[in-house]
């Protein structure tokens, strides 16, 4: 009976020491899946400037549709088919997006239609001629950009407005005002015309047409309207009016 006492008291002795070295391994089991529940980037988001866009684009998509106030990041998300955490893992907040998409997709539309009054100080009908020309190319290279603006016609969504606002400031806006009054003083441009008028002017012979021709087919069925028709149209009306 001792020799059985002492030999399971020498197994309970070798069990305890053994088992730190078991827990151990254990633990060194368990590390490599701790490790991969590390939070971060949501699974199958590896190409993140891909899916950055794709939520950028999306966005763009919904609020030509319905307006930036009925526009959330779920609603996002679920236009691009992705889990709410990956809207959310670029865009904490709906202004945070909208600063996204001002540095990605706007200010390079500012760039393309900035410089046409310092290229034509002096020549009216030449700045306002290329600035026709540039609305249609704009509106043409970047598709959204016509049904948004007209989104923002119609619903007064002031986000965007500010925020734009915030971003860059209206200096460019202001110049462009004084060349045109500059241009009535010296006898340049018909006095008639209100400079605060002259770019909605220009957009609505532009862009409302490019975006209706974006829905529909508008003309004749051999000869429907495109870019180029409604470019030359905005321009020949502009410059020689309706007279013959």
């Amino acid at each position: 009976m001792l020799n059985f006492l002492g030999s399971q008291m020498a197994e309970s002795k070798l069990v305890k020491k053994q088992s730190p070295a078991r827990t151990s391994a254990a633990v060194d089991k368990k590390a490599p899946q701790a490790a991969a529940k590390r939070p971060g980037r949501p699974a199958g988001s590896a190409r993140g400037p891909e899916q950055r866009s794709l939520l950028l684009d999306t966005a763009l998509v919904l609020f030509a549709r319905q307006g930036i106030a009925d526009t959330t990041l779920a609603a996002i998300a679920r236009e691009a088919k992705v889990t709410p955490a990956m809207v959310n893992y670029y865009f904490t907040s709906r202004e945070q997006l909208i600063d996204g998409l001002i540095e990605d997709r706007f200010l390079p539309v500012k760039a393309a239609l900035g410089g046409v009054f310092q290229r034509h100080p002096d020549d009216p009908v030449a700045a306002i001629t290329e600035l026709t020309q540039k609305f249609v190319d704009v509106a043409t290279d970047y598709p959204w950009f016509a049904p948004l603006w007209l989104r923002g016609i119609i619903s007064h969504d002031g986000l965007l407005k500010q925020r734009m606002h915030a971003r860059v400031g209206d200096d460019d806006q202001r110049a462009a005002l004084l060349c045109i009054k500059k241009w009535q003083r010296d006898g340049l441009l018909n006095a008639e015309l209100e400079p605060a008028l002259l770019f909605m002017s220009l957009m609505g012979l532009t862009i409302l047409p490019l975006a209706a021709i974006m829905t529909r087919k508008i003309g004749p069925e051999n000869k429907p309207i495109d870019a180029r028709a409604i470019a030359r149209h905005a321009i020949a009306l502009l410059v020689h009016g309706v007279g013959a």
